[in-house]
């Protein structure tokens, strides 16, 4: 390339960063087209006479999560960088601040949002700024834990969140696991669940937490199962949990005695909701991650780096 060439390229890059004319401007000052300085600009970055640094940002959590992204097909992926020196309630911390922030970006007027719960979700919207929105619905897609465990009840983050947003909410008066298969079908039958049937039946964006593999011990939950719950989940192999409803390493849903005593959206409801949103992070949980992902039963995936990582790797394997 000619010097002078390269001296205007220069030019036209000083004034444009530097000075911060507008590419209007310098066309009129330099009697050369507007289209002309664009393309002049973009000439400058290729031939190295501009360099663009980003600050504040790794170049490879974005690669990280463009490969996430293409590789299970999700609509939105939110990857929080791991600090190696940061515990885990740090990194509880630093997943709840970036889902809060995310989440609150995405909700509009007239949405009907659905909320499971757990700690994870429960941070996450107790983080959450108010948002003056207009007609808002949110409701809970699950059954309530039992009265011993009831620190993330699915109506409290309900209420929470409709508080926030000033919207109205809905609430659920069932605990998500019955005695029975028929208690259960008689609460789903009954009155005062059609109203919240009609709800997810218009959902437009679900909050779901994952639970972990039946070793994880911080589930919110699971107090309701019983021994025989316990052993038909093993034998079947029982990888995780969402809304409740468990799978397998294949994403298949476990439909056994349990299934059918759960009050909660299925999994293929959830993968019908236009925004299905997951948080989750731990590498003990990868494995209960990748089969939902897998599967399409969520949209987008809110979790930190090593996560990410590690559920890549469960996916390769297979």
């Amino acid at each position: 390339m000619k010097e002078d060439k390269k001296k205007l390229l220069a030019k036209i890059a000083y004034m444009y960063y530097e000075q911060e004319l507008t590419q209007a401007q310098i066309a009129k000052e330099l009697a050369i087209y507007r289209t002309t300085v664009s393309r002049m600009l973009s000439q400058a970055k290729k031939q190295g006479i501009v360099e663009i640094k980003i600050n504040y940002f790794d170049a490879s959590l974005f690669e990280l999560e463009e490969k996430f992204k293409q590789t299970f097909g999700l609509t939105a992926v939110e990857l929080i960088p791991t600090e190696n020196d940061a515990n885990e309630e740090a990194k509880e911390e630093q997943l709840a601040e970036a889902a809060s922030a995310w989440i609150r970006r995405q909700l509009t007027d007239e949405m009907v949002i659905g909320l499971s719960w757990g700690a994870s979700v429960g941070r996450a919207i107790n983080k959450i700024d108010a948002k003056q929105l207009s007609n808002v619905s949110v409701v809970p897609v699950v059954g309530g834990p039992s009265h011993i465990n009831s620190r993330y009840h699915v109506n409290t983050l309900v209420y929470e969140l409709a508080r926030k947003l000033n919207g109205t909410s809905l609430f659920v008066n069932a605990t998500v696991i019955q005695e029975t298969k028929e208690l259960a079908e008689g609460i789903f039958h009954s009155k005062y669940f059609h109203d919240l049937k009609e709800y997810w039946k218009r959902l437009d964006f679900v909050i779901v937490g994952i639970g972990g593999p039946l070793s994880y011990h911080k589930s919110q939950w699971r107090d309701l199962l019983s021994a025989a719950d316990y052993e038909e989940l093993k034998l079947r192999e029982a990888v995780g949990d969402c809304c409740c409803r468990f799978y397998d390493a294949y994403g298949k849903r476990l439909n056994g005695a349990l299934n059918q005593r759960t009050i909660g959206l299925t999994l293929e409801e959830l993968a019908n909701v236009p925004q299905s949103v997951g948080i989750a992070r731990g590498i003990s949980k990868a494995r209960s991650i990748a089969p939902l992902l897998e599967k399409g039963y969520l949209k987008t995936l809110i979790t930190d780096q090593e996560t990410a990582q590690e559920i890549l790797r469960v996916h390769q394997r297979k």
